[in-house]
């Protein structure tokens, strides 16, 4: 793929940077540059470029504003001791984005061409990464969307596909702790034949009055059951979980009508290598409220690009609550291992990481 680059003018100086990069959040501040790739059905994907970051202009009839034609990803650059900057599975987020895109029915952006894009914006804008202390990244943001302007319930003829970036700080700030979930009964995120497994904006909407309950309830997350029978852990607003037994062997609620997760589909595999079996199936509410009540699950966990690994807490519904599982050991344990992995301070075994510059 052809990608012309125009360099930013006003690009943020080295001392604001630095202030910037000291304490950067989650998702407050941008690049210098972004990266825009179009497609129409006769050019098909074109006019690939980087070019200064900045405000879009959209006409008001723009498809995606009226009818969610809208993908995207989440996935980071993480800079090693040496320097080098290297970013993680990042085949996997392209192939999810291909799922995502038929789903949507939106044209495919090619594995490599998406790759492509993505090292092409981290490279014009590497001083942007942060240094590895404290779990710092750089965020990357591709996404795609319906930019067509008409009014019509029918597939955009014209699509843009854009990577902006930001940089991130340690997502828990003074330490990791459990989080406290609350249990929604009366909202789902997605059913049968939804769009649950795909990465759209919608499905981020639908969670938001869930998350409002849970934050009025003095929860951090909520927790999602299926659509069906309201009786299966689906998963949280936006993590995967995982549920510890107390003979070592791990369940994950199975994909379908959920997110097919970078990091869950890792875990996996680091937990296997750890002498864990992870067993992906149904897992109905009261198998969790039993298990941690019996002793029999003793630990469970949440995890997803921003937070990695998160241990969790105690889990409140209307009515009643069960306390937080008796340990973390594994938990930590995982994080660990990956984000070790992550930030080159152990052997990538699995050969997960993928050198930018």
């Amino acid at each position: 793929m052809e990608i012309s680059t125009t360099p930013s003018s006003a690009a943020v100086s080295d001392e604001r940077l630095a202030e910037i990069l000291a304490s950067p959040g989650f998702g407050l501040h941008f690049t210098d540059h972004m990266l825009t790739v179009e497609w129409t059905p006769d050019a098909g994907w074109h006019a690939g470029r980087i070019e200064p970051y900045g405000p879009l202009t959209l006409d008001p009839a723009t498809a995606v504003l009226h009818y969610a034609q809208e993908i995207f990803e989440g996935m980071k650059a993480y800079r090693h001791a040496d320097g080098s900057i290297w970013s993680f599975r990042p085949e996997e987020n392209a192939a999810r984005m291909v799922r995502s895109s038929r789903r949507l029915a939106l044209p495919e952006l090619d594995v490599a061409d998406y790759i492509q894009a993505v090292d092409a914006l981290v490279t014009a804008d590497q001083r942007w990464v942060p240094d590895p202390a404290g779990e710092k990244s750089l965020y990357l943001r591709p996404f795609m969307f319906a930019s067509e302007a008409f009014l019509g319930v029918r597939p955009a003829q014209h699509v843009t596909f854009m990577v902006i970036a930001s940089p991130a700080g340690a997502y828990f700030k003074g330490g990791i702790k459990p989080v406290t979930l609350w249990l929604t009964e009366g909202y789902t995120r997605a059913g049968r034949g939804g769009m649950g497994a795909a990465k759209t904006g919608g499905n981020y909407a639908s969670s938001l009055v869930a998350q409002q309950q849970a934050s009025a309830q003095g929860c951090d997350q909520v927790v999602f059951l299926d659509a069906q029978e309201g009786r299966y852990v689906e998963e949280l607003g936006g993590m995967n979980l995982y549920f510890v037994h107390d003979d070592g062997t791990i369940v994950t609620p199975e994909t379908g009508t959920i997110l097919e997760g970078i990091t869950r589909s890792s875990i996996i595999e680091l937990a296997g290598k750890l002498g864990h079996q992870v067993e992906e199936r149904r897992f109905s509410i009261d198998e969790w409220r039993d298990g941690v009540r019996s002793g029999r699950i003793v630990e469970i966990f949440a995890c997803g690009t921003a937070a990695v690994v998160t241990p969790v807490g105690a889990l409140k519904w209307d009515g009643g609550e069960v306390p937080a599982p008796a340990s973390t050991d594994l938990t930590m344990r995982v994080r660990q291992a990956l984000v070790d992995i992550q930030y080159g301070r152990a052997e990538d075994t699995f050969g997960w990481m993928h050198r930018i510059v």
